[in-house]
């Protein structure tokens, strides 16, 4: 598991834990995120009877992935919501030509979620099937990262490396997980 950190270091984030993983085999992007938090810290959307494709997810707590094969500058974002909606979007350079990847229809997601001692724990999981979007031999690389919203409204970035002066995930220098 990988740890990600917080843009800027507040008080009232203390005691917050969101750790990752992300794999690759097979035309298969595994991701995972496991979140430890104080309970009633957090803005979480319940699961939705049906999940779908949604815009806009990053505007209150997602978890996301950016991948794209080493030395091309086309990347995929992916976003994963608390309520198990979600979307990808294909970019091809930086910031540059958002669509969403139309050649994935749906994704698998599970959730589970539990509170203990006031203590929220929340592991959300996908598997995205890539393999006709991308060569299975093909090497990739990413980042984890997510937004969280807090009980009071604000907002808080995490990734696994913040390597601007603003939180930027879609900076092709933050990718440093490597197939």
């Amino acid at each position: 598991m990988l740890t990600l950190q917080p843009f800027a270091s507040e008080a009232d984030l203390a005691g917050l834990n969101l750790q990752s993983t992300l794999l690759w085999s097979e035309g298969v992007l595994r991701l995972q995120f496991r979140l430890q938090a104080p309970d009633g810290l957090l803005q979480l959307a319940n699961p939705a009877s049906h999940r779908q494709r949604r815009d806009g997810l990053w505007q209150t707590t997602c978890f996301e992935a950016f991948i794209g094969v080493a030395g091309q500058a086309q990347y995929w974002e992916i976003n994963l919501a608390s309520s198990e909606d979600w979307n990808v979007y294909r970019l091809e350079a930086y910031r540059q030509g958002l669509v969403e990847e139309e050649r994935l229809k749906t994704i698998a997601i599970q959730q589970h979620r539990q509170c203990r001692e006031g203590l929220l724990e929340l592991e959300l999981s996908a598997q995205i099937a890539l393999g006709d979007i991308l060569d299975d031999a093909c090497q990739l690389e990413g980042s984890l990262t997510a937004v969280l919203e807090t009980s009071r409204g604000g907002l808080s970035y995490w990734a696994l490396k913040h390597s601007g002066p603003e939180p930027d995930f879609h900076r092709r220098d933050s990718f440093c997980w490597r197939s």
